[in-house]
């Protein structure tokens, strides 16, 4: 009973102290609402509110694309940069050098 004598221990003896510490241990650590868990889940809310904005970014950009390709003019521009399509009357020439052809080599 020595070891119970010691200056930490002296706030122990009241049985009201006692039970609130112990209380306290049990709510932060082990019961199913613990701070433990409420930590976790805000953590989980904050990068889901981050990946919320990035997709509404994202739908601003893309809603910004098809505005442009709504016109006639947005989807000539289109078709010719990205399928190098072209009119009856026209020829292509495609320049490439040599740093562009590495970068796509190295997809």
């Amino acid at each position: 009973m020595a070891f119970f004598n010691h200056k930490i221990f002296k706030p122990f003896k009241n049985i009201f102290i006692l039970i609130l510490a112990i209380f306290a241990i049990w709510m932060f650590f082990f019961d199913a609402n613990s701070w433990l868990i409420h930590h976790d889940l805000n953590k989980d809310i904050n990068d889901l509110e981050n990946e919320k904005e990035y997709y509404r970014k994202e739908i601003e950009k893309d809603k910004k694309a098809i505005k442009k390709l709504s016109t006639e003019e947005g989807i000539e521009k289109f078709a010719r940069e990205e399928y190098y399509m072209k009119r009856d009357s026209e020829e292509i020439y495609i320049i490439e050098y040599e740093d562009s052809l590495k970068n796509r080599q190295d997809d």
